[in-house]
């Protein structure tokens, strides 16, 4: 069976160029117009589809959060309230996806909860991501799984059992799992990329991405170098914007770097299999002296 599956109208899996996610998530911090300009930033640099969060606050925020105070660009408000602040409502969503669609960019989001998802059915994105935080709430995975759409799985904070255990909710097919640290930002000793291949190992069938935040983009690339079929990372028009996601972002210049990278990675990594190329034979009429051949 082909580690791959379709989204939208990209494949995506082994022997398929990387499918690059632009996280908008929530650094828009509740302004359409900012997040229209994220989405020309993510046309830009070249990115696959930009990617949004969708939350019913009062559903996804833990009780003991939601009358916690914080200090905000509206003020010093409850947590609850400020949940509310960053999310877009359906007209909003209506004009994110015409704008998409002008653009000709892919867009989706993470669902949080189940009434998120019946929000979400309003539109006709290509795939639904279950973000790490929402893992381990198979009530939620199984709703996702019965819109038929393909789901994205991060694994971030969760342990190999409980990523199992996820998998065994949603099943093998039509899935993307991405490997993830929920650390914001993420130290580099505690990336541990090579959980990409463990993960490729233990869920044969399905294709494995990376989902990443840390402060820079090679890692993003070397992700790709152990397999990663699909890259997300949250994008900024500027670090120093508030908001909790931001210092772990890449800015719109780093961000078409990083599809650079990424492309020329995968243009590197060839078959594995030995050869003398015709650009090499110059040299080797110049340079080698001793033919090595009996």
């Amino acid at each position: 069976m082909a580690r791959e599956i379709k989204i939208g109208n990209r494949m995506v899996g082994d022997g398929h160029p990387a499918y690059v996610i632009a996280e908008i998530g929530i650094n828009h911090n509740g302004d359409l117009e900012i997040a229209k300009r994220m989405i020309d930033a993510a046309v830009h640099a070249g990115a696959d589809a930009v990617k949004f969060q969708k939350r019913t606050p009062e559903v996804c925020t833990p009780p003991e959060q939601q009358k916690q105070m914080r200090e905000t660009p509206w003020g010093y408000i409850t947590y609850l309230e400020y949940r509310y602040k960053v999310e877009f409502n359906e007209d909003q969503y209506r004009e994110i996806d015409r704008y998409c669609r002008e653009k000709g960019i892919a867009w989706m989001v993470s669902v949080w909860d189940e009434p998120s998802v019946d929000f979400m059915e309003k539109f006709d994105t290509p795939a639904y991501k279950i973000p790490s935080a929402s893992l381990t709430d198979h009530n939620l995975l199984k709703y996702a799984r019965k819109t038929g759409k393909p789901l994205i799985l991060s694994t971030g904070m969760s342990t190999m059992e409980q990523i199992k255990r996820g998998v065994e909710m949603v099943g093998t097919e039509n899935l993307v799992l991405m490997h993830c640290t929920s650390t914001y930002p993420c130290e580099p000793e505690e990336l541990n990329l090579r959980m990409i291949e463990t993960l490729r190992r233990e869920f044969p069938n399905v294709p494995v991405g990376y989902s990443g935040h840390e402060v820079g983009l090679v890692p993003s690339a070397v992700a790709v170098a152990f397999g990663a079929c699909m890259v997300e990372r949250h994008l900024t028009l500027d670090r120093a914007m508030w908001g909790s996601d931001q210092a772990a972002s890449v800015e719109p210049g780093g961000f078409e770097r990083l599809v650079k990278y990424i492309r020329v990675t995968e243009a590197s990594l060839g078959d594995g299999v030995k050869k003398v190329y015709a650009s090499e034979m110059s040299s080797l009429k110049k340079l080698r002296r001793v033919n090595g051949e009996d």
